[in-house]
């Protein structure tokens, strides 16, 4: 499968998540421990999003761009605005050449297939965590968290270095492979709010 085809497949699993977000439920706790839900959407909508359309065009944001990390993009029918945008970013993904050469997504640059598995990386974990904060499931196809695993493995001493992971949670081999991404990316498959 193609890493656009994951991606598209991850982003669908979000989405669905998403789009049952209640508001209330916009203050509750994450498995972020920095976050709640709205700063955990507000991220997920500004990487794995905004900036990761961006990263498969190989641009970078222009300096008087109006959405930023701070930007409250919770506002309005906010799952249909994340509905939208990851599908501008999966057909960015899609074109010819995307996965080439290098990238980058808060300066610096990558592999832009390493950039890519990042982003269905981000959508998987931090679709569980929108998921689990308010008492969801997230669906999960094989080939996305085959990808996801993969990513969270090759990236999390670099991700723990940065502050992006937290410290790897010790699962068993025997487990789900949702849950192994998990742990690797810093997070206990069975947090609860």
């Amino acid at each position: 499968m193609e890493l656009h085809e994951m991606m598209a497949r991850a982003a669908a699993a979000a989405v669905e998540v998403a789009r049952d977000v209640a508001p209330a439920q916009l203050d509750e706790p994450t498995p972020c421990p920095e976050w709640d839900v709205r700063a955990l959407v507000n991220h997920l909508m500004f990487w794995s999003a905004f900036r990761s359309e961006l990263a498969a065009r190989k641009q970078t944001a222009p300096a008087d761009d109006p959405i930023t990390e701070q930007t409250d993009l919770t506002r309005g029918d906010w799952a249909e605005t994340l509905a939208s945008q990851l599908d501008k970013a999966v057909a960015a993904w899609a074109e010819p050449g995307a996965t080439e050469g290098n990238t980058g997504l808060a300066g610096g640059s990558m592999p832009a297939r390493m950039i890519g598995m990042m982003m269905v990386g981000e959508l998987v974990v931090h679709g569980w965590d929108l998921a689990r904060a308010t008492g969801q499931e997230l669906a999960t196809d094989p080939a996305v968290l085959e990808t996801a695993h993969e990513m969270t493995a090759a990236m999390g001493p670099q991700g723990r270095e940065m502050g992006a992971f937290g410290a790897e949670v010790a699962v068993p081999e025997s487990a789900p492979l949702l849950d192994r991404v998990l742990g690797l990316s810093g997070r206990d498959p069975h947090w609860t709010p």
